[in-house]
């Protein structure tokens, strides 16, 4: 796999998972936040759907840009609160449902895929 198309992946997760909060931020929140910390006013599906727009903004960003393999390494390592994220509110405090998990297998996804876009940017740098 080449590193732009590891970049797409990459990108995809954001349009994908993104795009759901953005146009559909009351069924995210239905599915994807525990009962007791679900509210479906408007001002919560306004901050969903803002959410969602941030990860549309940086999916097509990753579109347009090309990473390096240093890029592709920052990423990863920036993903890695994240996962302290996903755990906390899944299970020290149950605000994600399995389906709110999503968010911890785009994250997993992405990890991966910056490794992979790391070690292939560094190759393609090295024949460059």
């Amino acid at each position: 796999m080449s590193a732009r198309i590891a970049q797409f992946l990459i990108a995809a997760v954001f349009l994908a998972l993104g795009g759901w909060a953005l146009f559909a931020p009351a069924s995210v929140i239905e599915l994807a936040v525990t009962e007791g910390y679900r509210d479906s006013n408007y001002l919560t599906r306004f901050t969903m759907a803002c959410f969602g727009s941030q990860a549309v903004l940086f999916g097509l960003m990753a579109l347009i840009t090309r990473w390096s393999a240093r890029a592709f390494l920052v990423f990863a390592a920036l993903l890695l609160p994240f996962f302290g994220f996903n755990w906390y509110f899944h299970f020290e405090v149950p605000v994600l449902t399995s389906i709110g998990m999503l968010d911890f297998a785009g994250n997993i996804t992405m990890f991966a895929l910056a490794l992979w876009g790391w070690r292939a940017a560094r190759a393609e740098e090295k024949r460059a």
